[in-house]
């Protein structure tokens, strides 16, 4: 199983499994709790509606007596509670904040619409048909335990992302420390025989002077000089410099084109050789972006196929279409496969195409990505870069 693909199997039991029971459990204590606040807030209702009946049938002065500031429950400092006689004029209230805007008392006919249209009120009989009643809502607390889990699900979300972010800037360092590390020692390996083969070369020309085979050695020892050049460039600024690009991508594919099967067509179209088709890049790094996206349509083809690039323009833009006959890849592959070490073949370390994406993106500011793909029929690769007359 590809790397990747293990990674996002993780991310998916975390976020899609671990998360939602985390969240679920939570809600369920929560939910639980709030229950038995509420319970016991309602018997502390009805313990100071017990309370104020017998101060009212004690006195016999309900005026004076039932009061919500008296001693009974001059402890509740949490509950809003508002008493309204059996017509539903309001008696007293408390634990309710003063507005600065509008009628205090029309605010708190409003407060007690509120509340009828949600709880029951808690009845006070006073005998000979003499009702009152006590309505109330939630308190503040149990109000602010209602909406914890989701502030400590905000909170988790902040944190993680904050910690997602940290590593994968430090993953992205530390990638990009492998990758100019990796790159430096290649070339440094590159160069001891690259320089024998030279010096063999030149012992073939004197013995065997004008044989074809020593010309075309030439190139090949040529390009891995040009190779070991773009390996050591990787981790410093590259120069770029105003190029056509049609002609790079020509000179390439006739690279490619001696050295593949013959099973293999290449096809270029859309050149029209004027200043829309020239960008700043550098040659060399961007030879090797085709020749990654060819090599792998090549592979993807099994060697036998066709490779069709296009160019287009707009006023702004440069894009390189590169269309390719082969297996295709699923969609939901067409970001994993610029990844180092996404591969699907056997062999091979899937260095090819994220090699491509850091050129384009990092060296070069442009784009790369998939433009289409369809199992079994191709998949079209795309290149955007800022063409050099904007």
């Amino acid at each position: 199983m590809n790397i990747y693909r293990k990674k996002l199997i993780v991310k998916v039991l975390i976020i899609g499994v671990m998360a939602p029971l985390i969240g679920l459990a939570s809600q369920r204590y929560t939910r639980s709790l709030v229950m038995r606040l509420q319970a016991e807030e309602r018997s502390k209702v009805q313990l100071w509606a017990m309370a104020t009946r017998q101060l009212i049938l004690a006195t016999g002065e309900e005026n004076e007596s039932i009061g919500l500031s008296a001693t009974i429950i001059e402890n509740n400092t949490t509950v809003p509670l508002i008493l309204t006689d059996g017509e539903g004029r309001i008696i007293s209230s408390v634990n309710f904040r003063e507005t600065r805007k509008g009628n205090p008392e029309e605010t708190l006919l409003k407060e007690l619409e509120k509340i009828r249209d949600k709880t029951d009120p808690i009845v006070i009989d006073l005998g000979d048909g003499h009702l009152n009643y006590i309505y109330y809502k939630d308190s503040i607390i149990l109000r602010k335990v209602r909406w914890y889990p989701w502030v400590q699900l905000v909170v988790v979300i902040f944190f993680g992302a904050v910690s997602y972010i940290a590593f994968s800037s430090s993953r992205k360092a530390e990638e990009n420390q492998v990758w100019v590390g990796m790159s430096r020692e290649t070339a440094h390996q590159l160069g001891t025989p690259v320089s024998s083969l030279s010096a063999w070369l030149e012992m073939l020309n004197v013995k065997y002077p004008g044989e074809s085979i020593g010309i075309e050695m030439q190139k090949d020892i040529a390009r891995l000089e040009k190779i070991a050049g773009r390996f050591s460039g990787i981790g410093s600024k590259p120069e770029l410099s105003e190029t056509c690009v049609p002609d790079v991508v020509a000179n390439t594919v006739n690279y490619l084109r001696k050295r593949s099967s013959s099973k293999v067509l290449f096809e270029i179209s859309g050149s029209t050789g004027n200043d829309a088709q020239n960008a700043d890049i550098n040659p060399e790094l961007f030879e090797w972006v085709v020749e990654n996206i060819c090599k792998n349509a090549i592979d993807a083809m099994e060697g036998n196929g066709r490779i069709s690039i296009v160019f287009s323009n707009t006023a702004e833009f440069l894009m390189i279409d590169f269309h390719d006959t082969g297996k295709g890849v699923p969609r939901r592959a067409f970001s994993t496969i610029f990844r180092p070490g996404f591969t699907t073949k056997k062999t091979g370390w899937g260095l090819g195409l994220s090699l491509a994406k850091r050129i384009i993106e990092d060296n070069h500011k442009g784009r790369i990505f998939v433009l289409s793909s369809e199992p079994g029929k191709g998949t079209c690769i795309r290149i955007i870069l800022k063409n050099r007359i904007t």
